[in-house]
């Protein structure tokens, strides 16, 4: 995938959720190439600072001649398929905790990174909503409350991947 071919390049500072980001928002690596700072910076989870970084990159001769040696052994930089789905999720992280009715484990994920949220494993101060659905886990509602996370239901999952909102 182009996401973990982008972390295998080396490039500084890119890790595996900004590479992620960028395979999702450009769908290719040429698309990457012929992007300009300012479009790469205005991705989730990449500033100036990543962004420039992968510009030095591709614009290195050596990293060039890299790339054009992949290229010539048949290497397929993949057309991810980009997320036709509303961006009203970009920087909010949403823990999915239990059974969310209506979703798989992976499908909740994919429903919250395919609008350009995160969906990490755990809850933080950074959370921006707890999905709880059948059966959650204790520890996860627990620490929610403690943070003072939102804290929604199935009803609730399908309004804020609507919307980007949470309900009312």
């Amino acid at each position: 995938p182009l996401n973990k071919l982008l972390v295998g390049l080396g490039i500084k500072n890119l890790g595996p959720a900004a590479s992620e980001s960028l395979a999702r928002r450009f769908g290719s690596l040429d698309a990457i190439i012929a992007a300009k700072s300012e479009q790469l910076s205005e991705i989730d989870g990449l500033g100036d600072v990543i962004a420039n970084s992968i510009t030095k990159w591709f614009k290195d001769k050596s990293h060039q001649a890299i790339i054009q040696k992949f290229r010539n052994a048949g290497v397929e930089f993949g057309n991810v398929i980009v997320s036709t789905a509303p961006q009203n999720l970009v920087g909010k992280a949403i823990v999915v905790t239990g059974t969310v009715a209506g979703f798989s484990r992976e499908g909740a994920q994919e429903a919250i990174t395919s609008r350009g949220g995160k969906s990490p494993g755990s809850v933080s101060a950074k959370t921006f909503a707890l999905v709880a659905g059948d059966e959650p886990g204790a520890n996860k509602l627990t620490k929610a409350e403690s943070l003072n996370i939102p804290i929604i239901d199935a009803a609730g999952f399908l309004v804020l991947l609507e919307t980007g909102e949470l309900p009312v």
